[in-house]
């Protein structure tokens, strides 16, 4: 019998290439923290159970744990999650220092409503200090209540007076000497967008960076004063040239200090993924190391934040998720 015919074959198609994923940046503020992402999706929802478990917990990092503070009151400012709490439990020392740091923000929420050059009402103000001063009784052990005074300080139209400020700054130094946050809060009090000038918010993080241990973060202190000092500049020239100005990221002390900031900080951080409380300092290097031309420093720094990003300082000189994604590609080869 006459075998059928072998139906013919079709040629193979070429294969399609692989379409290479596109580097999109993570600017998610829980940082890889999966259990502070928890508590904020309850927050979303509307529950504050979230907050309590996430902040009753045992904690051995302070820095963590101010971290989740401070996150946690910016997703909380725009809901009543923290006051229900308070309701729920008076007497918990969480739920008062939670809710001091969110009345804060809810405070710079009204300025930055109100505009550049209007006066906050000094009462507003006070207000959200005397919870704050709630909280640390509540909480006499918790730096945050401190950090969060330190932060408010900001927004008095005359500054605080210095015997306030010296006993808040003390308060906060007492329960956590090398506190980032706090550190931070005391810079821009010192800058000249706020109640000091460009020197004195040097001299701050410059003595800070070299009273700290090494492996401790502060050393970018001097970073974060160049970023600010930099905003500040480039705000008042409203697109006119100021001279040397080109100059501000890469001159000779910069990239010092840059490299300074490496060698006490990067060089002495255990191996291992950065923490999530980490990664905004962790930012403001490499967005220094970029436009310093450090970029051997960069791409390695770029390695350590496996694509977790922060809106600052990388709005102070464009769009930040562009610029983030171009040095990014640029450095490492591939998105």
């Amino acid at each position: 019998m006459p075998r059928a015919p072998r139906a013919p074959r079709l040629p193979r198609l070429p294969r399609r290439p692989r379409r290479r994923r596109r580097f999109v940046p993570d600017f998610d503020p829980a940082h890889g923290d999966a259990e502070l992402a928890r508590a904020l999706d309850d927050i979303a929802m509307g529950r504050w159970q979230g907050m309590r478990e996430l902040l009753s917990g045992p904690e051995e990092d302070g820095a963590r744990r101010t971290h989740r503070i401070r996150v946690l009151a910016h997703a909380a400012a725009g809901s009543s999650a923290t006051r229900f709490w308070q309701a729920a439990e008076p007497d918990s020392g969480d739920a008062a220092v939670l809710r001091a740091a969110t009345e804060v923000v809810r405070v710079f929420h009204l300025a930055i409503a109100a505009g550049h050059g209007t006066t906050l009402d000094r009462a507003r103000i006070d207000a959200a200090a005397r919870t704050c001063l709630d909280a640390a009784d509540r909480h006499p052990d918790d730096p945050m209540p401190w950090v969060s005074l330190l932060t408010l300080a900001r927004l008095y139209e005359d500054g605080v007076p210095r015997r306030d400020l010296r006993r808040w700054w003390d308060e906060m130094r007492r329960r956590d000497p090398y506190n980032v946050e706090g550190h931070v809060q005391m810079l821009r009090y010192h800058s000249a967008r706020w109640h000091g000038t460009h020197g004195r918010m040097y001299d701050f993080a410059r003595d800070a960076a070299g009273a700290s241990p090494p492996g401790s973060p502060l050393p970018v202190l001097v970073q974060i004063a160049r970023a600010e000092e930099y905003r500040y500049i480039a705000d008042g020239a409203q697109g006119r040239v100021v001279r040397g100005f080109d100059q501000h990221w890469k001159h000779e002390l910069a990239v010092t200090e840059i490299r300074r900031t490496w060698e006490r900080w990067i060089l002495w951080r255990a191996d291992g993924p950065v923490a999530p409380h980490l990664i905004a300092e962790l930012n403001y290097l490499v967005h220094a190391a970029c436009l310093a031309g450090l970029l051997q420093e960069a791409a390695g720094l770029f390695r350590l934040l496996e694509g977790r990003a922060a809106h600052l300082p990388w709005t102070y000189t464009g769009d930040a998720a562009a610029q983030f994604t171009a040095w990014r590609t640029r450095l490492l080869g591939t998105p």
